[in-house]
Order: structure tokens, then C-alpha cells, then sequence
């Protein structure tokens, strides 16, 4: 990927080191001499596996319970380690369990490249899904995006072995490498420096990369952006020494497509506010990763032909950074939408739906079955629902319920909020057909209420994910830095997609 020559970046830069990496992931009847370390689930009042090697007296004075994802590592026979992984009480688990513990045990494991997990009899998950949650809890839980260390210290894994998953292990566990492969995409695209990973160099990265996944790949620059009449992304742009791009990725299944569903992806590659600068605080800081919408949806594209998803996708890239200069778009500035909408500008902090009414326009001139949406959009989500529930808005409750079963699969929390109608008058404006700012409260509701124009009579859903798209600590599968929500949910979504 060409970088621009004013920038002091290593010829050698990889901005998706993750691409990279191929572990071997197997179901196999019995831990093999090629792993290093063993995991052993140790419920807190069931029997302690033999192969542990104490027994429940011993675990207790060893400060060990078998609470959820507790572990204690334990230098086994030879060169085989073995660890205690907590599993809490009981003997079912659920999914979710079984990828949290996976994922204790893989941090427990950090220096071990080789490893394998034995589950319990009677865990209670169907094997395939079994099987995909340790390759997920395992692989995300070790991520780690070290591109600009000089001698990084984490350890990949290389090899990872599944034990007692039951039928079906195998094929789950390779459709969990697929996912997490995409998920770690999504990170190390939001992990980037701003200054490495421009919205020049995003287009690039997805031009290289795109056909070896089975993607078509388009490319938009600002004098092509002009001519498509895109007033909302250029809006947004007009305060940067940087080109904005548009970026359309296609995904056609072999064989006669289910449906056609179009995404779009806000890609702000730095969001400073632009004239409504943001104060100098950690949330600032982690705006490089105010394009997470979009890498969660290119990332998401890379996995399609690999899970055998039988739906046509288009997707919707819009990629600019957000700058305040002299030729910033300025508060009472008024903008026009690809479709002919005017939008008069109260706060250019409020950048991404500017840029995604452009992109929802174009989507909907291929007429899809449904558009599903995905945004850092608004800090009231993150102020309702957390940093570990997305929130999901939307005018079609069927569209909106496969996303939220696809939410229960991989893991990633997502709540509905009401698309209230009676709150659209807050984006009423004086001299435009709609302004892209409500009042102090229901920011969330505003927003979405705002991307609703530029949708109707199609079924759509939206997707803000600004308290998710990063966490400040290891937690369980989510490692520390950007954590790639939403890409396993749309992978989900997508590969089991009806009209």
C-alpha cells in the first residue's frame, strides 16, 4: 500500500498485520504432542478432571474456585502445561460461556504459541457452535496489533486444538477462524494511527485486498465525488488537506443470490468536530477509530465467500477525516445530499450522518432488499446503553429482529431503541429541508431519525456503535484497544440472511 511521501511511515508498515497470521485449527480426540499448554474447565461443585492433577482441597488453598474464567496455570508433565480454567457452577454451558472461558484461558496461556482445550462432558452446546466459540474467544482474546513496535513481545497462536466439542466441532471451528479473522481486521484497521491510514490509503488497502476475498472493489475520489453531486461527504472534507474516497464493495454468491442487502460503513478516519472542536480528552484520542462502522463492514466482506453466504451485498464506504481550518464547513452552512436533500449544518461535530446520507442515497438507487447501516454515531448510545450493548434502530421490526439474533450468536450485545417520530421535529430548520442536529436529549433517536430521510420505503436498520467500537481493558474476548463489534454480527446476519 502506497503511503504519501511527506510521511515518516516504515516502507515495511502493514496497516493489517492480522491478514498475516493462519493458525491450524482442528477438533481432534486427544491433546497431540504439539501443543504446550492444555485447558481444562474446573467447574466451581462439580469433579475436578483427573488430568488437572489436584484435587478440589488442593485447587481451594491454591486460591482457586472454578468461578467464570478464573484459571490458575500449572506446570504439567514434561513440557505441557497445564491450566484450570473456571467454568462457575454446573455442568451446561451456554455459547457465550464457552467463548468467555476460551478466551480466559488463551490470555492464561500468553506465552504458549501451541495449545488446546478440553471441554466437559455434558457442556450442552451443539458442537459446531462449540466448536466456533473457542476458535472465537481464543484467536480475539489473543489479538494483540503491535505493527508499530520495534520488538514486539505477544505471542500468536499457531496451533489450536478443540477436545470434546462434540460432532460438527471441526467445521465450527474453522467458520470461528473465519470470524475472527474478519474481527481482527475490523481492529487493526481502527487500531491505526490517523496520520498512517488515511482515507487516500483506506481505498487502497481495500483496492489491494478486496479480490482475494471474492470482492469487487470501487474507488471514488473528490472530483468524481463532485460529479455525483455527494454534498455531504465533501462537506465534511472541505476542512482537510486530505481527499475524502468513497469506497463500493460487491459480493455476489455463486449461484442464484437469496437477496440483496446494501450496508453502509461511516469511515471518519479522525473526527476532531471540525469548527465544533472536540475538548482535548481520552474520547478525542480515540477518534482514529471513528471509521470502526466501516472496517466493521469491509471486514465483515472479507469472510462472505468463506461462510457461504448466499445473499448479494453492496457496501458503502464514506471516508473522510474531520478538520477544522479556514475552509471548514462552518455552523449555518447548508449542504446537499446526493438525492437533493438541503441540510442546514448546527454542530460539525454531528460529521457522520453528513456523510452517510450521501451513502444511504446512492444505496438506495440499486433499489435493495434491505440497507443495514453501522456508525460510531452518537455519544447518547454510549451514555444509554454502555460500552458493551450497541444500539439498534430502525423501520422494519422483521429486518431488525435477524440482526438481533445474529447479535445472540456472536456474542455482541445489541438493544433496540424506538425510532420515535414524535422527535423529528427537533431537526426541523428555518431555511433547509432538515438540519442535522436535535436537541440536547434522544441524541441517538435524533440521529437515527435523520438517516430515516434518506430511506424511506425501504426496509433499513441502524447500527450505532460508539460505546462498543473500543475497550480500556483485556475483557474476555475483547482485547484492549479497538474490538471489532459488529463485524461477526453482520457476518451472521448476512450469512443467514431471508427477505
Amino acid at each position: 500500500m502506497a503511503h504519501s511521501p511527506n510521511k515518516l511511515i516504515p516502507e515495511s508498515y502493514d496497516p493489517a498485520p492480522s491478514l498475516g497470521l493462519d493458525p491450524t485449527v482442528s477438533a481432534v480426540a486427544a491433546p497431540s504432542g504439539e501443543v504446550s499448554a492444555v485447558a481444562y474447565f474446573v467447574s466451581s461443585d462439580g469433579e475436578v478432571p483427573a488430568e488437572v492433577g489436584l484435587d478440589r482441597v488442593a485447587l481451594v488453598a491454591a486460591g482457586f474456585t472454578g468461578a467464570a474464567a478464573q484459571t490458575l496455570y500449572l506446570p504439567g508433565d514434561g513440557t505441557t502445561a497445564v491450566i484450570a480454567v473456571g467454568a462457575g457452577g454446573g455442568t451446561a454451558r451456554t455459547v457465550d460461556e464457552l467463548r468467555d472461558v476460551a478466551a480466559a484461558f488463551a490470555r492464561a496461556a500468553a506465552r504458549h504459541a501451541r495449545i488446546a482445550v478440553v471441554l466437559p462432558e455434558g457442556h450442552g452446546v451443539d458442537g459446531t457452535l462449540a466448536g466456533q466459540a473457542v476458535v472465537e474467544g481464543v484467536l480475539l482474546a489473543r489479538y494483540r496489533y503491535s505493527a508499530l513496535k520495534s520488538a514486539p513481545k505477544d505471542v500468536a497462536v499457531e496451533r489450536l486444538e478443540i477436545i470434546g466439542a462434540g460432532e460438527g466441532a471441526a467445521a465450527g471451528a474453522v467458520r470461528g477462524k473465519v470470524l475472527a479473522r474478519s474481527a481482527a481486521l475490523a481492529r487493526d484497521l481502527a487500531n491505526n494511527p490517523p496520520g498512517h491510514l488515511t482515507a487516500v490509503e483506506y481505498a487502497d488497502f481495500a483496492t489491494e485486498q478486496g479480490p482475494q476475498f471474492g470482492l469487487g472493489v470501487e474507488s471514488f475520489d473528490k472530483a468524481q465525488l463532485i460529479e455525483m453531486g455527494c454534498g455531504g461527504l465533501l462537506g465534511v472534507n472541505a476542512g482537510s488537506v486530505e481527499e475524502p474516497r468513497l469506497i463500493v464493495l460487491r459480493y455476489v454468491p455463486e449461484g442464484e443470490p437469496t437477496g440483496h442487502v446494501a450496508l453502509v460503513g461511516k469511515g471518519i478516519m479522525y473526527d476532531s468536530g471540525g469548527i465544533s472542536l472536540k475538548p482535548s480528552d481520552p474520547m478525542h484520542l480515540a477518534m482514529k477509530m471513528d471509521m470502526a462502522g466501516s472496517a466493521a463492514v469491509l471486514a465483515a466482506m472479507t469472510g462472505l465467500r468463506d461462510l457461504g453466504a448466499m445473499v448479494a451485498v453492496s457496501a458503502w464506504l464514506v471516508c473522510t477525516d474531520n478538520m477544522p481550518s479556514g475552509t471548514a464547513t462552518k455552523l449555518g452552512d447548508v449542504l446537499t445530499a446526493r438525492n437533493g436533500t438541503t441540510v442546514e449544518v448546527k454542530n460539525t461535530d454531528a460529521e457522520g450522518r453528513l456523510v452517510m446520507m450521501d451513502a444511504l442515497c446512492l444505496a438506495m438507487e440499486e433499489k435493495p432488499d434491505a440497507i443495514v447501516d453501522i456508525a460510531t454515531l452518537t455519544g447518547a448510545a454510549m451514555a444509554a446503553l454502555g460500552t458493551l450493548v450497541g444500539a439498534t434502530l430502525g423501520n422494519d421490526q422483521p429486518l431488525i429482529e435477524q440482526l438481533k439474533s445474529a447479535a445472540e450468536v456472536s456474542g455482541e450485545s445489541l438493544w433496540q431503541l424506538p425510532l420515535e417520530a414524535s422527535y423529528r421535529a427537533q431537526l426541523d430548520s428555518d431555511i433547509a429541508d432538515i438540519s442535522n442536529m436535535g436537541g440536547p436529549t434522544a441524541g441517538a433517536i435524533t440521529a437515527a431519525l435523520f438517516l430515516s430521510e434518506f430511506v424511506k420505503g425501504t426496509p433499513w436498520a441502524h447500527l450505532d456503535i460508539a460505546g462498543t467500537m473500543k475497550s480500556d481493558i483485556d475483557d474476555s474476548w475483547r482485547s484492549r484497544g479497538a474490538t471489532g463489534y459488529g463485524t461477526r454480527l453482520l457476518s451472521e446476519f448476512l450469512a443467514s440472511y431471508s427477505k
